[in-house]
């Protein structure tokens, strides 16, 4: 039995995922396999799968075609993974050569259920990362989730098989916030998720993906909301304006539209001022860029907030 079962959905990945399972053959734990869960794709991805698979036999190709990424974690996990532990990836992020074997060592304290670490992202290589995730000291909570989630990718996410499937797995029906909705189902039934402070993963930003939909991030948010009550969790004032504050930078970040920064920031400094600009380096210069951002063409924007 493997240590690790890495699930990657993938669909139309073929300018990325090679440099993703490069990415994972690095690791110093060799104790892995990698089940590549092909969503449909029409490109050269199934073919760049196999090729890696024919150097790595750790790395298998399974089909799961149309499904959507939440039944594609699923079933890689429900119906294909061997390993005690799960990792996920996306298809187009990268991971450290380090990050298994201290996934590893947090793992050896039995009362941890899952754990992430600190996120770099970058637009071509990670040699271009300016802007890092900030790794909480305390165990993940549900406030912090409805807030600014600070595992912010499942590329960042490790835990048991037999938490992940105690949970119900992911909401096959949500293709934006379904990792949010899932976590708070985790940490609601008593999930123990740690962060760890080291770089493990670095995040593609790319112009036009699923996560650039900010409008449908909002809506899938808002069905974590109902699942974080049924918890007795209310979302906050301070949780909302940390979150559009979230979603400001993420625009500035993604180049979206000339006025979206703009429009989440003073949602947010509506919900809680003190909130939105606490702490004063971080939310200051968010509604001061998002100001700027107004006025300037996007190529600038782009070049200025990427």
């Amino acid at each position: 039995m493997s240590d690790f079962s890495i699930i990657i959905p993938c669909f139309n990945a073929e300018a990325t995922i090679a440099d993703t399972l490069e990415s994972i053959s690095a690791q110093s734990h060799p104790n892995w396999e990698v089940v590549c869960i092909d969503d449909g794709s029409t490109d050269a991805t199934a073919m760049l799968i196999t090729a890696a698979a024919q150097h790595d036999p750790r790395i298998r190709l399974v089909r799961n075609p149309g499904k959507g990424p939440s039944d594609a974690r699923n079933a890689g996990v429900m119906d294909y993974a061997n390993g005690r532990l799960i990792a996920f990836c996306d298809a187009d992020d990268l991971w450290k050569p380090t990050k298994l074997r201290e996934l590893v060592t947090c793992f050896a304290d039995q009362s941890v259920d899952g754990c992430f670490g600190q996120i770099g992202f970058f637009k071509d290589t990670p040699a271009d990362a300016t802007v890092f995730s900030t790794v909480p000291t305390d165990d993940l909570s549900i406030e912090m989730l409805l807030a600014e989630n600070p595992v912010c990718t499942m590329s960042n996410m490790a835990i048991r098989k037999s938490v992940f499937v105690a949970s119900g797995g992911f909401d096959r029906h949500m293709i934006h916030n379904e990792d949010l909705e899932w976590l708070i189902r985790v940490v609601g039934g008593g999930g123990r998720v740690v962060g760890l402070t080291p770089l493990q993963t670095w995040y593609r930003t790319s112009i036009g993906g699923l996560s650039t939909d900010l409008s449908a991030m909002l809506s899938g948010r808002e069905k974590a909301i109902k699942t974080a009550a049924r918890f007795g969790v209310r979302v906050t004032g301070r949780a909302h304006a940390v979150h559009h504050r979230y979603l400001a930078r993420r625009a500035l970040r993604l180049g979206a539209g000339r006025f979206e920064a703009l429009k989440h920031a003073l949602r947010g400094v509506i919900y809680s001022p003190a909130a939105f600009l606490h702490p004063i380096r971080r939310g200051g210069p968010t509604l001061a860029a998002a100001l700027i951002a107004c006025v300037l063409p996007r190529s600038l924007r782009q070049s200025l907030f990427s």
